[in-house]
């Protein structure tokens, strides 16, 4: 469908013929409820406070059980791999994934439900021991109609594949409407392709930066910050996203990123990580270079933002580097 009128044509037709909506959707078993009138006038009076001017909840079961929190994680997870996997869209609840990785989603998203409903299964076997403890912990404030019979069916995950774009039917029935549903569709990739790159651009300069200051960055006592395994692997894992959902909208962020990879390509953790707490000569040299240099990568990146707070870089001279 040719969607022809776009500032950024090139990006935004990638967008509409590669890509297509998605969209998550979870259902929970709400575990907060708000206290009624009498407990609040309670709660009130403990602290000699007006009833009208308080608001006041409990949590009726311990969130941090094990049980809870494994249903929680997997959410969790199966939210992560969805934003991994996709680009935003302006429209609230739906992201945009690549046609080729439709399959996969597909999968991980049952993978990651059948996951769900199982430790949905051992929450149900452990859901008396938790209204038990829940009713002693709460005290007067425990209420038995607050607890359903049983939290299986509670949880779940849902996915669809909503169409975004105006239906052919429509050029030949009405095609003023149709002309007025594609010039909305063009504008809305429009700004997605913004979205895109403003979510690579901060997320690469957040990486770059957290590894400029921990290559330059010491703790209060003068000792080097910790470096750790992540504040490689997790730039490593960024430069493989990128390179598979980047539209190419940017030169200048594709350059900053293929700067940025060639400076860390081959170097591994341990090379750069003090050893006892100090460093070697040659570990010294190493350190400066790439802090030098992402620190730069990084400030551009700052002036590529819109509309977010600037932090400070701290890069070694030129002359230490």
């Amino acid at each position: 469908m040719n969607m022809q009128g776009s500032s950024t044509p090139a990006a935004s037709e990638t967008l509409i013929a590669d890509f297509r909506a998605t969209r998550v959707q979870f259902t929970s078993w709400g575990v907060r409820r708000a206290l009624s009138d009498d407990q609040k006038t309670q709660a009130a009076d403990a602290f000699g406070a007006d009833a009208g001017f308080l608001s006041a909840g409990k949590k009726i079961i311990d969130t941090k059980h094990k049980a809870y929190s494994d249903v929680t994680k997997i959410k969790s997870r199966m939210a992560r791999d969805w934003h991994e996997l996709t680009l935003p869209y302006p429209e609230p609840g739906l992201r945009l994934i690549r046609e080729s990785d439709v399959l996969l989603f597909a999968e991980r998203m049952e993978a990651g439900r059948a996951s769900l409903l199982a430790a949905v299964d051992t929450l149900q076997s452990a859901y008396l021991e938790l209204k038990v403890k829940a009713q002693i912990k709460l005290g007067t404030l425990y209420n038995s109609s607050d607890y359903p019979a049983t939290v299986v069916g509670l949880f779940d995950a849902a996915w669809e594949f909503p169409n975004v774009t105006p239906p052919d039917y429509l050029r030949v029935l009405n095609p003023a409407l149709y002309e007025q549903e594609r010039q909305r569709i063009v504008a809305r990739f429009d700004e997605a392709v913004t979205l895109a790159e403003q979510a690579f651009v901060g997320e690469f300069e957040q990486l770059v930066s957290h590894l400029a200051e921990r290559l330059t960055g010491t703790t209060d006592k003068g000792e080097l910050k910790t470096f750790k395994d992540s504040t490689i692997t997790n730039l490593s894992d960024f430069f493989g996203k990128f390179s598979h959902l980047s539209i190419k909208s940017n030169d200048q962020l594709e350059s900053l990123v293929a700067q940025a990879q060639s400076l860390v390509n081959g170097v591994s953790p341990a090379s750069i990580r003090p050893d006892g707490g100090s460093v070697t000569v040659a570990q010294e040299a190493l350190r400066n270079h790439i802090a030098q240099n992402v620190g730069q990568i990084a400030e551009q990146l700052q002036g590529m933002m819109i509309n977010r707070p600037r932090r400070r870089v701290v890069r070694p001279n030129s002359e230490a580097a």
